[in-house]
């Protein structure tokens, strides 16, 4: 039994990493990236007090300064984890392609360094997420790391907030862990995370609307609804524009979280990227009793072909998640049928039909 307030993250690891060819190295790497974390939360949380733009060396505008501060975070985690060798290879947001570190590594750790960092300049949360795989033994392309959600090791996100805390996932659960600042660890605060069966929250990009497919639609209208609606009961609509904010009140309170595709030339694909922050992302909902999908299957059994492929997602509270996958299905089928009111009668700009 998992012991919360006196379990650190180094003895979590060591408890809960299964045994295995590379449990050992992936318990070590995870404590580096615990400390690499720990660096990223320091370095966000001076804020304005130093400036951005101090922060990664150079003084521009604000677009770049947010640039700059990604790049920082990318370059402090391969700093963080390059020198054990353990890691084989990196892949992240901020590199076009796969990093291969010299030496013998076989762990693959790939990366979003800091998700939503739009939200630095108006003091909101934001994020990293981060993945770990293990790299084939005669493999050192690209391809190496092209590989299904359902072979990750390991999946967690940093939450730099009013607190940092960090969830995280190795097959057993999904747990949380909050940085005490005085003693400089990460200590359990929320053993074995569930996600509620059903909640009240969607979370979504209202001004996409237009470029929504119709199933999208069907299921925001018919929240929006209410209990005069065909669901019967009130929901609240929250949108943070950072993953890891938006993901973890879905982990915490249920619900939805949906980025689904939509008609934008740019976005026929979906938005977010598969390796570094739908996957992550899909192991650690779904160790947590929720479901991912992109609307049409299911998050972690996507083949990846690009590193920066991009996909739709739709996660959170099971019910929730079949509810719009039963609306995709209905669609391609040509049998959606979309909840009408006087109030909601509009859906988009498409039409089935």
């Amino acid at each position: 039994m998992l012991n919360p307030g006196y379990t650190t993250i180094s003895k979590f690891l060591i408890q809960q990493v299964p045994e295995g060819p590379h449990g050992r190295e992936l318990a070590a790497l995870l404590v580096d990236v615990a400390a690499v974390i720990k660096a990223i939360s320091a370095a966000v949380g001076k804020g304005p007090l130093v400036g951005l733009a101090g922060l990664a060396g150079t003084e521009n505008t604000q677009g770049e300064q947010q640039k700059q501060l990604d790049v920082l975070a990318d370059e402090m985690f391969a700093r963080g984890v390059e020198w054990s060798g353990l890691v084989g290879a990196l892949a992240s947001e901020e590199r076009d392609d796969v990093h291969f570190v010299e030496g013998h590594g076989r762990l693959a750790l790939v990366f979003d360094p800091l998700d939503g960092s739009n939200n630095l300049d108006v003091n909101l949360p934001v994020g990293s997420i981060f993945s770990v795989l293990v790299l084939p033994e005669t493999s050192r392309g690209t391809s190496a790391v092209l590989q299904p959600g359902t072979r990750q090791l390991a999946a967690g996100y940093a939450i730099y907030g009013p607190s940092t805390q960090v969830v995280i996932t190795v097959g057993r659960g999904t747990h949380g862990f909050t940085l005490d600042r005085e003693i400089g660890n990460f200590v359990l605060t929320h053993p074995d995370i569930r996600v509620p069966e059903e909640g009240s929250d969607y979370l979504i990009n209202a001004s996409n609307r237009r470029f929504w497919e119709p199933p999208v639609t069907r299921y925001v209208d018919e929240c929006k609804a209410g209990k005069e609606g065909p669901r019967g009961r009130d929901f609240n609509t929250r949108w943070v524009a950072s993953m890891v904010a938006d993901v973890h009140r879905i982990l915490l309170r249920g619900g939805l979280y949906l980025y689904p595709r939509d008609q934008k030339a740019a976005n026929r694909e979906g938005r977010l990227r598969l390796l570094y922050e739908a996957n992550p992302m899909a192991m650690i909902v779904e160790q947590a009793g929720g479901a991912a999908s992109t609307g049409r299957g299911r998050i972690l059994e996507v083949l990846p072909e690009r590193i920066h492929q991009r996909v739709p997602v739709i996660l959170g509270s099971r019910q929730e998640v079949e509810r719009v996958e039963r609306y995709h299905a209905e669609y391609d089928r040509g049998e959606d049928k979309p909840y009408s009111s006087p109030l909601f009668g509009e859906r988009s700009l498409f039409r089935n039909g």
